[in-house]
């Protein structure tokens, strides 16, 4: 028997199925939209300090909701293995949590809040079994994930205070395939106005431009760069895009509108300059406007650069070989469909880092559920890739 599953075997009896229940209920039940992370990540805090961790507030940026880190090394010198996830949740009517046929429900419950709770649960069996053999371990969660409410900046300012490891691992809702690619985001809205007041549509002077006019342009032109993006395809992420989600004008049906506004999202490709991508589209929209006779003005926020994961580098090696020791599977790679903390930690620091979590559904829905014998799978493959990787 390899040492992989030597150690899957050792720490196996270790997860406990109703402590990890437990703390993922206890998370779930304190609501905390993006921004309003303070009382569940203080929740967080104390239950960890009751299990005998030392436990860390840092604020970053944003003193009204501190982060919750703590670290646990084994004494001998190794890698780091971080475990890292977000507190908050989108902004939606609170579901409170109910456990449901071998489930748990609730607001946060597959975005991500059991997902922290799984990585607790390693933590502790890796201590309780005394199966890190070198290295440390360490766990940090935050507010300010969820866009268009939070803009990462939590998280990225812990990674330039050092609270980083050498790898990480992200519970988010994602359990096949093993990303190894994703496109990077930003969302957009675009306002396009006139300059005279509202009138009557028969009474409108004839030379003052349409903003519905002008916003038909913006979208057949954007139509255009989304032909040209298409080629710009990558075999396992797809190809870049320009997306528009919403398109609003006017009051009523026979008045003449003063202001018409587009909503959407840009994605780039690995390899793409973000801020050339932003340079781009803000040009495309200054030959609208002076095409037109508009003026247009753009809220662009950007969410998270791109991501690329060797799959070659050795801490896929030891999740894998964790994979096949926990439940007898090796992932096939394949793409990142949406943005995370994990392309923060690799085009912010260069880390390598694995999005991988339980199986689950209804992120982003007020119908969010979680697997119980997922969780337990995977605090047992952190467990085990933690044992694995910081080791060498």
């Amino acid at each position: 028997m390899d040492s992989a599953h030597v150690l899957g075997e050792r720490l196996r009896p270790f997860i406990n199925r109703r402590r990890l229940v437990e703390t993922a209920l206890r998370l779930i039940e304190i609501p905390s939209p993006t921004g309003q992370g303070k009382a569940v990540a203080d929740r967080l805090a104390e239950m960890l300090a009751a299990d005998g961790f030392e436990v860390e507030r840092p604020t970053g940026p944003y003193p009204e909701a501190p982060a919750v880190a703590v670290r646990w090394p084994s004494g001998r010198a190794g890698r780091t293995l971080q475990f890292n996830g977000h507190l908050d949740t989108v902004h939606l009517p609170f579901v409170p949590p109910e456990l449901r046929d071998g489930q748990i429900t609730g607001s946060g419950a597959s975005d991500m809040k059991s997902g922290i709770a799984a990585a607790v649960e390693a933590l502790r069996a890796l201590r309780e079994a005394d199966a890190l053999p070198a290295g440390s371990v360490l766990l940090t969660a935050h507010d300010l994930h969820e866009a268009p409410w939070g803009d990462g900046r939590q998280l990225d300012a812990l990674i330039q205070q050092g609270y980083i490891g050498d790898a990480v691992l992200l519970p988010e809702p994602l359990h096949e395939p093993l990303p190894v690619k994703g496109r990077g985001s930003a969302t957009w809205k675009v306002t396009i106005r006139r300059q005279g007041p509202p009138v009557h549509e028969v009474m409108r002077p004839l030379e003052e431009p349409s903003v519905i006019a002008a916003g038909a342009e913006l979208v057949a032109r954007l139509g255009k760069l989304q032909s040209e993006l298409a080629r710009q395809h990558d075999p396992i992420c797809g190809a870049a895009s320009v997306f528009i989600g919403q398109i609003h004008s006017g009051e009523i049906f026979n008045q003449y509108p003063q202001e018409c506004w587009l909503e959407g999202t840009r994605r780039w490709l690995p390899g793409t300059d973000r801020h050339a991508v932003e340079r781009e589209f803000r040009g495309l929209l200054d030959d609208v406007a002076r095409d037109t006779g508009t003026s247009i003005d753009c809220r662009w926020m950007f969410i998270r650069d791109a991501f690329v994961l060797d799959p070659n580098d050795q801490f896929v090696s030891a999740f894998q070989d964790a994979g096949e020791a926990v439940s007898g599977t090796r992932l096939a790679i394949g793409p990142k469909p949406f943005v995370d903390d994990g392309n923060s930690f690799w085009a912010n620091a260069g880390v390598p880092a694995i999005t991988h979590g339980p199986r689950a559904g209804g992120q982003h829905t007020v119908a969010e559920w979680v697997s119980i014998d997922d969780l337990v799978r995977v605090a047992h493959l952190y467990a085990v890739t933690a044992a694995l990787y910081c080791a060498g």
